[in-house]
Formats: structure tokens, sequence, C-alpha cells
């Protein structure tokens, strides 16, 4: 059974950092689609950052680009998403997803199979 666990959320000063992890069991990271999405308040759900884990090539959003920084430790089985100079914008609920579909890694539109429950991350001054 594939399960996702995020960890790492939690209330941050503007300017601050973050380091959200995404444990994953019974579903191995080669050769797959990995991504972080979050969904802001009375927003949609919107994709943040992927990794495809065949040649660790990476995809980011505008909004987070140069903030942003997402990497896997295989070893571990682990997804990581560093977020650093955080702003009030980016409060919301942080989702790892998981899709077996590498090749359509960074297309936003990509239905991932396998979601995490999710981490608050909630940014104030």
């Amino acid at each position: 059974q594939v399960q996702l666990v995020e960890a790492g959320g939690g209330p941050v000063q503007v300017g601050g950092s973050l380091r959200l992890s995404c444990q994953a069991t019974g579903y191995s990271h080669s050769r797959r689609c990995w991504g972080w999405f979050r969904q802001r308040p009375g927003k949609e759900r919107e994709g943040v950052a992927a990794i495809y884990a065949g040649d660790g090539k990476t995809y980011y959003a505008d909004s987070v680009k140069g903030r942003f920084a997402i990497s896997r430790d295989d070893t571990q089985n682990t997804l990581y998403l560093e977020m650093n100079e955080l702003q009030p914008e980016d409060t919301a609920m942080y989702y790892c997803a998981a899709d077996q579909r590498g090749w359509m890694c960074g297309d936003w539109k990509l239905e991932y199979k396998y979601w995490g429950q999710g981490t608050q991350v909630t940014v104030s001054s």
C-alpha cells in the first residue's frame, strides 16, 4: 500500500525558511514524478515544484522560482521542499504527490495518483 506522509510545516515569520519532507512507503522514487502542491485559503490547488526521479530534472512554478528547492533522498525514499524567503502568500496546505508517468513531470495538469495528507504552512509578519 502506497503511503505519503508530509512533515515540517508550521508557523514561520516573513522572510523565514522551512523544510518540508515527504516520506514514501510502498513506492519507490525510481523513474517517477514527484511533486509538491499547495492550496491557499480560498484558492484552487496549484503545483509548486516537481522532480523527475529518472534524471533529477526539476520544475517550479514562477511564484516560487529562486526561493524554493525540491530534492529527494533515494536512500530514505524521502522528498523534500526547501522553502526560503517565505511570504504571507505562501501560507497554504502543502501536499506531496507521486505518479508513475514521469514523462509528464512539469505538466501541472498531471493528475497525480498518490497524495499525502498535507502539512500546513503559515507565514505571518
